[in-house]
């Protein structure tokens, strides 16, 4: 149950005056909530400003800049209504302050509105924005007018927050006046020594300051409330990370304890050694479950570091023990290509392997089930449908879950479900921030990856203008007759009047008109099949140059395409365009990747076009993007699963990310269940930020 103190924080906003369910929606858009009927008090409490009007500047008329925001006092000189019937005529105001004249222009406005607002002969403050027209001064739409004297608010410093089509600064303001003015005194969560040391208000003082600030140096990411805010967030995130991680080790983990016959056989089938950090991060996943407590480890490996055999190592070590092992992919183009692989690498170990994707059905399927069900399937390979509920196993020792940034911490509590609490291995080859993996998986130990496979050639990146695709012809059209293989990368499936991109079907007609049949699509709206035959081809050699969306982002390998021309560049995100380029450079040959983009191009562009050229580093890449685009934006927080934060910003609180999660390990340990005075207070911090999920662990034992 909540707390009752809370219970004014999470009221419908519809119960607010003036808000119906419609500007519910809109303010629920607004603070990125799902809908109106899921947006409470709390949400509009901590949604800070993203920036402040200062309306203390009071120039006068004549000495006011262009494009200035100014407050004049001005005496009323005369209205000039629109003709009759010309609505697209403005209503002009003229007024005059001791220093010249200005003209008061609106559009659309109702006359006796203005008469109202702005009386002949009376004085009246204005502010808004100052423009010039022949020498001529102008204020279009003022943001507030009120007369001298008056009763009417003017707020002299006023917070400006996110808007969206359709909802009024004022609606807003006045429904986030309503929720503060509901706020109750609560207890405090945070430690004395870490609030002296840091010098935070209290919450109450800290969310006031947020929505009433006295200057700029109050919106600064660093000012001691907004800090207080940020660290109460990051908190609240690491202490739901560390509870499900407290309950997904409390169930005892089963100690695998191979005799190594089985990893020798395949260490001596591997026709490459281990890089130093694969053999590292070997000995670490072995030694995880070797223990009774249940490894809960993150692999990070940048494109090509060779993540899937160092999983492999660890599922022939289950089979060794007498389990079973699990490799889960985001998509069926990728588990069908670990299947290949695996088996490839298993040709004559006697371990027998399954696949299992939604698309096994009837007769198959049965077959597939009963194999896991019976033991008789030591590793067992496929995508989500390894862990439906008519899945059994027969002693699930371990599941890799490869490339999911999606895979959230609720999907691994439903893992947990299945089989006698399995060791969890999760890998990502799209490299994460430091920050970013402590914020998303501070559950988790971390192994990282950080070397290329000897052998492994650099990637030589370039980039070129749209308009010499001539010259990239020649290139490729020689690059075909010598017997290469190419990508080329278009953003869209098919075209759109909304956005001037060239389309992967598109694009498609116009090479197949230069290199005829040997020219192949692949992209996500096609069939799964038509997408398997697409890259069959691809890698048997039919076709040599594959028309792709980002479908290929992830996951597919064919060691002998050696060219990627990535069309439009300057869309793409830095760890896309590093995922994408990862495609190539995977066999003996020497690689390229061609960056196109159409110019000109924006300051962020030419940075991140600049950053492929100069490494192929992909964690250096990932901490690039990170301070280019932000932490909500660097991996589509909406999309991913990652953290998508209010308050908190990565790149400036790093240092409180780091002392959150060190406070959220301590507080678990010394009180489990949240049940001292400060647990009971840290128990209403979860529920503020929405943490529900992180209180039913608890109410569960």
């Amino acid at each position: 149950m909540r707390p009752a103190e809370l219970d004014p924080l999470f009221v419908p906003i519809t119960s607010y005056s003036g808000i119906g369910p419609k500007i519910a929606d809109l303010i629920a858009r607004a603070l990125d909530r799902e809908s109106g009927d899921d947006t409470r008090a709390v949400d509009l409490i901590l949604l800070p400003p993203h920036r402040l009007i200062d309306r203390r500047h009071r120039p006068g008329v004549a000495f006011a800049q262009e494009s200035e925001i100014v407050t004049l006092s001005l005496h009323i000189d005369r209205h000039m209504p629109p003709p009759p019937g010309r609505r697209n005529v403005p209503y002009r105001v003229l007024a005059h302050d001791e220093t010249g004249e200005i003209a008061l222009t609106f559009f659309n406005a109702r006359s006796n509105w203005l008469e109202k607002q702005l009386p002949l002969g009376e004085k009246v403050l204005v502010s808004g924005r100052m423009e010039w027209f022949n020498g001529r001064a102008s204020m279009v739409h003022p943001d507030r007018m009120a007369r001298e004297g008056s009763d009417d608010p003017f707020p002299v410093i006023e917070p400006v927050y996110p808007l969206t089509a359709g909802l009024s600064p004022r609606i807003l303001q006045k429904a986030i006046d309503a929720a503060l003015e509901a706020l109750p005194v609560l207890p405090e969560w945070q430690s004395k020594p870490l609030i002296d040391k840091n010098g935070f208000p209290s919450f109450g003082d800290s969310v006031a300051r947020l929505h009433a600030p006295r200057d700029h140096s109050d919106m600064d990411p660093n000012a001691p409330a907004r800090r207080r805010l940020a660290y109460d967030e990051l908190l609240a995130g690491q202490l739901s990370l560390a509870l499900v991680r407290q309950r997904i080790r409390a169930l005892t983990g089963k100690p695998v304890r191979g005799d190594g016959r089985l990893r020798e056989q395949l260490m001596a089938a591997l026709p490459f050694h281990l890089t130093t950090g694969q053999i590292q991060a070997v000995d670490d996943i072995l030694a995880d479950m070797n223990s009774e407590e249940r490894m809960l480890r993150l692999l990070q490996g940048d494109v090509g570091s060779g993540k899937t055999i160092v999983a492999l190592i660890a599922l022939v070590a289950c089979v060794e023990a007498g389990g079973q092992g699990v490799l889960m992919a985001p998509t069926e183009v990728l588990a069908n290509q670990h299947f290949a692989t695996i088996m490839r690498l298993l040709e004559n170990s006697g371990i027998r392997c399954a696949f299992l994707t939604g698309r096994t059905k009837g007769r198959e399927r049965a077959d597939v089930l009963e194999k896991i069900e019976n033991g008789q399937a030591g590793i067992i390979i496929g995508t989500h449908a390894l862990f439906q509920e008519n899945v059994n196993y027969y002693n699930l020792l371990l599941a890799v879950v490869d490339e999911q940034h999606r895979f959230g911490v609720h999907q691994r509590l439903r893992l947990t479900a299945k089989g006698a609490a399995p060791h969890m291995l999760v890998m990502t080859a799209t490299p994460i921030p430091r920050t970013l993996v402590l914020s998303a998986f501070g559950d988790m130990d971390v192994s990282r990856l950080s070397e290329k496979p000897a052998g492994r050639k650099p990637i030589a990146t370039a980039t070129m203008s749209i308009d010499r695709l001539p010259e990239i012809l020649d290139r490729l059209r020689n690059a075909i007759d010598a017997g290469r293989k190419i990508y080329w990368i278009c953003p869209l499936v098919e075209e759109s009047d909304l956005v001037e991109l060239m389309s992967a079907e598109k694009r498609f007609e116009w090479l197949k008109e230069h290199f005829g049949t040997v020219t192949g699509l692949i992209h996500g709206r096609m069939k799964a099949d038509e997408k398997d035959t697409a890259m069959q081809d691809f890698k048997s050699g039919k076709t040599r140059l594959l028309v792709a969306t980002t479908v290929i982002e992830v996951g597919v390998d064919v060691p002998d395409a050696s060219i990627m021309v990535i069309e439009h560049a300057e869309r793409f995100g830095l760890a896309q365009l590093h995922q994408l380029r990862g495609r190539v450079g995977r066999g003996d040959e020497a690689s390229s990747c061609i960056l196109l983009y159409k110019g000109p191009l924006g300051a962020t562009a030419k940075a991140r076009l600049s950053i492929m050229r100069q490494t192929e580093d992909g964690f250096r890449v990932a901490e690039e993007d990170l301070r280019l685009r932000g932490e909500g934006e660097l991996l589509g927080t909406r999309q991913s699963g990652m953290p998508g934060f209010r308050l908190a910003s990565l790149d400036v609180h790093a240092d409180l990310l780091e002392t959150a999660r060190n406070d959220a390990r301590h507080i678990v340990h010394e009180d489990p269940s949240l049940s001292s005075e400060r647990g009971a207070a840290l128990r209403m911090l979860l529920h503020i930020w929405r943490k529900d999920e992180a209180v039913r662990l608890l109410r569960a034992g």
